[in-house]
């Protein structure tokens, strides 16, 4: 579904992403995990072409994402759907409106059917009573909630989400776990989250990639990775409290 092939980025003379190899299948939950500046969001900015390799391509099926343009690398995006770290709702349009937005910008759609879709799609996150909202009258759970709304909106094929629990308690957390694995499992959308949770990662990743110094330390399903004899997973492991002898499994009911 999504490849990469050696794929180098160096910024301000520093290599972030050094020789990156990996692909994810469709219907994935692909967790990417690794300590702050090891290329997270720069790899998942890479999917959709917010940054170009400076060597290296990126295929999304059969196409060639990393050298398209004009029509046609908007229509590769069209197939991917984004959750921003920080929601990014328009603070001045409701709930129902921001959900509505790619629909009306990018699509002729009748305004009846955009209605119906987009209290079908808050319906799936759980706000279909809270679209007249605005942004600033919700929690910060339920804005996470809304701009997942508004990614999946469009039925994509593929869900990008850049540290999707990042600043939630661990209970909503929880809850934004149970979502993403929730439309996997009722969507067969393909999932690629970025996060520094690895409770998250474990719970909802069909495999985890961590990254470290511009490069994957190690690619393994959960029950792998806490196996792993990699010391700077064991490391990432241990810096939240989860051991090969502490009791873990996943939880997603």
């Amino acid at each position: 579904m999504i490849r990469f092939e050696n794929v180098i980025k160096v910024l301000s003379g520093k290599p972030v992403l050094n020789g990156i190899d990996f692909e994810i299948g469709r219907g994935e939950t692909f967790c990417i995990v690794g300590a702050s500046g090891a290329g997270k969001s720069v790899t998942l900015k890479h999917m959709v072409r917010l940054m170009t390799p400076d060597e290296g391509r990126i295929w999304v099926g059969e196409d060639d994402i990393s050298s398209a343009t004009g029509e046609e690398l908007a229509r590769l995006r069209n197939r991917f759907g984004y959750l921003f770290q920080s929601a990014a709702l328009l603070a001045w349009l409701s709930v129902a409106e921001n959900v509505a937005l790619p629909l009306r910008e990018k699509h002729e759609v009748a305004n009846d059917e955009i209605l119906d879709r987009v209290h079908e799609t808050l319906k799936m996150v759980g706000l279909e009573n809270d679209g007249e909202k605005l942004p600033s009258e919700i929690s910060g759970g339920m804005r996470k909630r809304a701009g997942l709304a508004r990614a999946i909106v469009e039925n994509p094929q593929i869900i990008l989400y850049d540290e999707p629990t990042s600043g939630l308690d661990p209970v909503t957390s929880r809850t934004i776990d149970r979502l993403i694995h929730r439309l996997r499992e009722n969507l067969g959308v393909t999932s690629v989250v970025v996060t520094h949770d690895l409770h998250s990662a474990l719970a909802i990743g069909t495999r985890i990639a961590m990254l470290h110094q511009g490069s994957v330390a190690e690619l393994a399903t959960p029950e792998a990775f806490m196996e792993s004899s990699n010391e700077e997973v064991q490391r990432f492991l241990a810096s939240q409290y989860i051991t090969k002898e502490a009791p873990w499994e996943r939880d997603l009911q």
